[in-house]
């Protein structure tokens, strides 16, 4: 790989820069070099909108680890300051598909250098933390740069592996970042491809899509499709969502971002997000919009669940409604350090408050405030709920005053022993839920302060009796300790930033454990029929979440499957039955599921759930177990995994490498400015060879061979009539706007040209008023499938299954079954449609243009064979008749003299019938190299053509329809 394609984040002073990089950024505390300086880091930093261009993040590097991050170095200001060109973002668009809750989202980012030299370039994008990156490739100066997904060959110490390997909550974001150096007045093109699973949380499944492109963006496109075999249900597109705003809450209904398009059917729905620049101004000036979520939920069945089936692989979603809750004891650890302070104790309180009047007559509970010294409410028991016990909580609560160290050993110790004494003091025959709710802001600074003797401590306490819920506050928290503890003890971690509403984000925290439905749930499959199913046995169902079994069939030609459910549920257990018909069910009767069609990974989306919930399973389980053995053996069942899908994960590393492709365009038009469509052009990239479509060495040098009938200049009209060895010419005095119809055949052969017209002032001393010239050529296309192509001096837009830009100063081929478009650098573009139909559009370019003149467009029919006798237009309509020239007497009576003129003749020309007046003229052809001798029809080429040229105006350039006039005499 060439270094100069690659730029690596570098300390502002100085610049140095350092060979190209992708970072991963989770934590800056751990950095992982990739292959030739790739690199992949996992923290729990969340930049999102805050890295911008002019504030780069510095890192010290020490045998490819970094040891410190999140410094910023400041701008410096230069007391001579000069304006820099950086690359302007102008593409960013994004596509989701989600079938079946399983979510594939591609992003494509369009990069520009208009500079001549070369500059820096970063792309960044926000994903989830439980995604997977499946796919990264870049396009940088016409080269394309795949990646694939390698394991790490180093040894990694222990503490590293725990680094690099994390587990994060449901809702954390990390940041994918690349950078690239872009040559001069070129481009660069990203694709970033992840997956995930998505959770169901209080009732609704959430997809978010983070838009922050951090500037506004020519062309900005985000679609989100969804497919559900199910059936949806509700489904809510609020407006756009950041760190802050998602601790709002509103009680009406959220209206969607500006320009979002929502179509539903009852298995599939489509929400588009296009503004154009100004609407994109209205909603964030800066171009940092924030997470553009989309949120629904499907039909459900009562019974077993809902089983779904593909190529081998079966998904199992159970999720019951209707349940009484059951009991739930609960102790509230909560932080009272001198770090929480302020803001961070008032909203802590009041979140308490608001849950306190949550919790149900059958539950128990008990709070604890830790800091150098445990203050418990109630020693040695767990409190009943009851209107007086609430109203005596609050009040100690709000006596809580932040003071002294974090001895959080302590804390979470007397919330086990309090759970502990009180569960062997009433016997299981109760059947509840027991749980602890820990809150900290920091790390342990009093009492036992070493992380593993703290997650042993705790584990040993808590005997898998109960489940630890673990929420941290702030930047300072030791997060790696709260994921730890959480996971051992079989809860989740939730964070929550330092700019967001603590009392918010913890009271919906609660929300989703709040209500217990069912404990000690076990969902179990014929032996005979099924293996490698992932997690079977669960401690807890909350209301309005859901359990996901996935596993692979044995017996692929049963009917059924037979599923047995059991649970405990209030005082009794809770066992559910039954055969589900797997026969049929596939996913390509639902309605939307062309979509899967577009990617083979789409087409196994079940198999690759089952890859994501089994590698999510092994990495639980290389955290939990301390047997080096068996380390090694679950890592090599993960290496297994991941490289099979393609998965960048904590133990995989990303290497991207010149993989020879070239992105369906040839490098002559590497340094186009337009590059708005490139990134939909790389959806279809992924590792396949791009076809040679470039023209042969010598083809620019070639001339182009086309016929007399055209459009050029004033705009001056020939057309040829071979037949009769006629040349016949006209003008046509429009007004700058206009868009004339130039042939019309979308009855027959498919094909329509408009051409629009744009206006100069007209040279000195002469007859016109003013210049009209072709500024821009339409080329509508219907058959066999439908294309547009759109034609100026700069560019070229081939719009058809794929957009594509061309510039008209590069040299550049593009081919179909029916459809080619060469581009002659700076001279010509010619379109051939099925062999049988070419088209010649002359680019006409002024170095120093007079007043009078404009960069223009001249059309010329090269081919017209496959054009029907039906043909129409101001050219078209005369590719199929003859003409006949004759002359004729034209005589007069000259009174003065009282005696007969002379007769003299005239030309007249005869046309379907109709005689017309013309006299010879010479015009000029292929931008002036040839001269043509024609008969000219004078006042806008009236009889000559059918109708007027009135009738010949569209409005839109893209318009195809009816012609406003007949063929007919």
């Amino acid at each position: 790989m060439k270094k100069e394609m690659w730029l690596a984040e570098a300390e502002m002073v100085g610049r140095e820069a350092l060979l190209g990089k992708v970072v991963y950024i989770k934590d800056f505390s751990m950095i992982f070099l990739l292959g030739i300086w790739f690199c992949f880091s996992l923290s729990m930093a969340d930049l999102g909108p805050n890295i911008i261009q002019n504030n780069l993040i510095e890192f010290t590097m020490t045998n490819g680890i970094g040891n410190k991050a999140g410094s910023r170095t400041p701008r410096q200001a230069s007391p001579f300051p000069r304006r820099e060109t950086k690359p302007q973002l102008t593409e960013f668009s994004v596509k989701s598909t989600i079938i079946s809750r399983y979510a594939f989202t591609a992003v494509s980012c369009t990069m520009v250098n208009r500079a001549a030299d070369a500059k820096d370039t970063v792309f960044q994008m926000q994903i989830p933390a439980a995604a997977f990156v499946s796919n990264f490739t870049m396009i940088i100066g016409g080269r394309t740069y795949h990646s694939h997904v390698t394991w790490k060959k180093e040894k990694t110490g222990e503490n590293n592996i725990y680094d690099s390997t994390r587990i994060y909550g449901e809702h954390e974001m990390e940041t994918f970042k690349a950078s690239a150096v872009i040559p001069g007045r070129n481009k660069a093109v990203f694709l970033l491809m992840y997956e995930e699973l998505l959770q169901r949380r209080l009732g609704m499944y959430e997809h978010a899509i983070s838009v922050r492109p951090q500037q506004l963006v020519g062309r900005l496109m985000v679609e989100v499709n969804i497919v559900e075999n199910s059936g949806i249900t509700s489904l809510e597109v609020p407006p756009f969502q950041n760190t802050k705003q998602k601790a709002k809450t509103t009680d009406t209904i959220p209206s969607p971002p500006p320009s979002t398009v929502i179509n539903q059917t009852e298995n599939f729905a489509r929400i588009t997000f296009n503004p154009n620049v100004i609407l994109q101004a209205k909603i964030a000036q800066k171009g940092t919009f924030g997470d553009f979520v989309v949120r629904y939920d499907v039909k459900r069945e009562l019974s077993v669940g809902d089983l779904q089936v593909l190529n081998g692989y079966f998904v199992h979603y159970f999720a019951p409604t209707d349940l009484p809750p059951l009991p739930k004891n609960i102790v509230f650890v909560i932080d009272t350090s001198a770090s929480m302070v302020g803001t961070k104790i008032k909203q802590t309180k009041e979140a308490l408050f608001t849950i306190l009047q949550d919790l149900r007559p059958d539950d128990h509970f008990n709070i604890i405030g830790f800091s150098t010294r445990i203050k418990v409410w109630h020693q040695d028991k767990m409190v009943k709920v009851t209107p007086n016990n609430i109203r005596d909580a609050k009040k100690f609560i709000y006596g809580l005053s932040p003071t002294g160290g974090t001895d959080i050993n302590g804390g979470i110790r007397t919330g086990a022993n309090l759970l502990n004494n009180y569960l062997s003091q009433n016997g299981w025959h109760e059947r509840s839920v027991s749980l602890i709710v820990f809150l900290t802001d920091g790390r342990p600074t009093v009492g036992e302060v070493q992380s593993t003797n703290i997650i042993g401590n705790t584990k040993s306490a808590i005997k898998e009796k109960f489940c630890l819920f673990s929420i941290g506050i702030g930047n300072d928290v030791d997060y790696n300790l709260l994921e730890k503890l959480s996971l051992e003890n079989c809860g989740m971690m939730r964070r929550i930033h330092e700019d967001e509403d603590a009392a918010v984000q913890l009271k919906g925290f609660y929300d989703e454990i709040g209500t217990p439905l069912l404990s000690d749930i076990r969902i179990t499959y014929p032996p005979d029929s099924v293996e490698y199913v992932t997690q079977n046995m669960f401690y807890n169902y909350f209301n309005g979440s859901e359990i996901v079994v996935a596993g692979k069939l044995l017996n692929r030609s049963s009917n059924t499957l037979h599923v047995k459910i059991k649970a405990s549920n209030s005082n009794k257990y809770v066992v559910l039955e039954d055969d589900i018909n797997i026969e049929g069910v596939v996913q390509n009767e639902v309605t939307g599921s062309e979509l899967i069609a577009e990617n083979p990974e789409y087409r196994n989306h079940v198999e690759r759930l089952w890859g994501y919930l089994t590698f999510k399973e092994l990495l639980t389980a290389w955290h939990k177990t301390d047997d080096g053995k068996e380390k090694e053996e679950i890592m090599a069942n993960a290496r297994k995994l991941a490289l099979n899908y393609n998965f960048v994960t904590p133990f995989t590393l990303l290497e991207v490498k010149d993989s020879g492709f070239q992105a369906d365009l040839p490098k002559e038009e590497a340094t186009s400015l337009h590059t708005e469509g490139i990134g939909q052009k790389l959806l279809n990239l992924q590792g396949k060879k791009a076809p040679d479509d470039s023209p042969p060495k010598n083809q620019g040098k070639q001339k182009t061979s086309v016929s007399k009938t055209s459009a050029d200049g004033d705009p001056h009209f020939v057309v040829d009539f071979p037949l009769s060895k006629v040349t016949v010419c006209f003008n046509i005095d429009g007004e700058p706007g206009d868009i004339l119809r130039l042939v019309s055949d979308h009855k027959n052969s498919g094909v329509t040209v408009n051409g629009q017209l744009i206006g100069a002032p007209a040279p000195l001393n002469g007859h016109k008023k003013q210049r009209t010239y072709f500024s821009s050529i339409t080329i509508i296309i219907n058959k066999p499938k439908r294309s547009y192509i759109e034609i100026t001096p700069a560019k070229v837009i081939l719009d058809s299954k794929d957009r594509l830009i061309l510039s008209c100063y590069k040299t550049a081929t593009v081919k179909s079954d029916d459809l080619v478009v060469f581009v002659n650098a700076k001279s010509n573009v010619t379109v051939t449609i099925r062999g049988t139909i070419s088209f010649v559009i002359l680019v006409h370019h002024y170095k120093n243009p007079a007043p009078y003149q404009r960069n223009h467009l001249g059309f010329y029919i090269s081919n017209s064979k496959g054009l029907s006798s039906n043909s129409h237009g101001l050219l078209g309509q005369f590719i199929y008749n003859e003409v006949k020239v004759t002359t004729a007497p034209l005589s007069t009576n000259n009174k003065a003299a009282g005696k007969p003129a002379p007769a003299q003749n005239v030309t007249m020309l005869t046309v379907r019938n109709r005689k017309i007046p013309v006299i010879r003229k010479q015009r000029k052809l292929y931008n002036g190299l040839h001269q043509v001798d024609c008969w000219f029809v004078k006042n806008n080429a009236a009889k000559l053509i059918d109708g007027t040229y009135q009738d010949y105006l569209v409005s839109h350039p893209f318009e195809s329809g009816n012609d406003l006039i007949t063929n007919e005499v």
